[in-house]
């Protein structure tokens, strides 16, 4: 008689992932409100979350940057929103915490430190969220399967800064996001998908960047559910760099014709 035994099988490993983002508790924490609650954590290991300085710059520098952008009046309406998020820590970092991961604050990621610290973490992915440095080739190459970053304009004729922005100020009735693999080039790596966000024809760009940050965690948990299933990049599409474009923070200039065309800041 031949004995019988129980074969058990242990659970795949995780897809081991790092977020690097900037501390932005305004807009870019509507992605991680919906990211967070939402990956699946049998499948996906999320490693940490790196949170840089917004624009990788002094907080102050910031401030100023923000005021001469939306104007005093509409700088006013935004800080409320501020304090109040890091007041009740509803900043990244803190919604990070609260769902148990580590928080990392680098003086840079491309730093010697840094990269060692990830060449540790035997990464299979890294996701960046508008994170507020160009990735090097050193970091870029840390990951097993590759660099993801998600990017609120159609590529390449919106790469830069402020894509959400530009789209509104040229007419666009929707703004694209894309989710593209990174290269040491900006914004220049092989899509590997995209949706449309659909826009007013006065619109606010308060509404359209929440409504495309949620809009794009969506997506982001659908690709790397995908790349948790397979272990490697999807198929991506090299982008025409003939039609590219960058385009940098936008001016006084750019906000008053952005108003003329009917739309709000907030």
């Amino acid at each position: 008689m031949l004995e019988q035994t129980t074969v058990t099988t242990s659970p795949p490993d995780r897809l081991r992932v790092l977020l690097i983002t900037e501390d932005d508790p305004i807009y870019v924490r509507e992605f991680f409100d919906v990211f967070l609650p939402r990956f699946d954590r049998s499948r996906i290991e999320v490693v940490a979350v790196v949170v840089s300085r917004a624009f990788h710059e002094p907080l102050i520098r910031t401030a100023r940057r923000v005021i001469r952008f939306f104007g005093p009046l509409d700088f006013l309406r935004l800080l409320p929103r501020y304090i109040f998020a890091k007041v009740l820590r509803h900043d990244i970092g803190s919604i990070a915490r609260r769902h148990g991961l580590t928080v990392l604050r680098p003086d840079s990621v491309n730093s010697p430190a840094f990269l060692t610290e990830v060449g540790d973490m035997k990464l299979d992915m890294i996701v960046s969220v508008a994170a507020p440095e160009i990735f090097k080739s050193a970091l870029l190459s840390v990951p097993s399967v590759g660099c993801l970053n998600i990017h609120s304009g159609e590529l390449p004729a919106y790469r830069g800064m402020m894509p959400t922005f530009w789209q509104m100020l040229e007419g666009r009735d929707h703004v694209t996001i894309t989710i593209h693999e990174m290269v040491p080039k900006l914004d220049a790596g092989g899509i590997i998908s995209a949706i449309t966000f659909p826009l007013l024809t006065c619109d606010s760009l308060d509404r359209v960047i929440r409504g495309t940050k949620r809009a794009g965690a969506e997506k982001m948990l659908d690709v790397i559910s995908s790349i948790a299933d397979t272990r490697r990049m999807p198929e991506v599409h090299p982008l025409d760099m003939s039609k590219a474009r960058l385009f940098k923070f936008p001016q006084p200039a750019d906000v008053s014709r952005f108003r003329g065309r009917g739309h709000r800041m907030i």
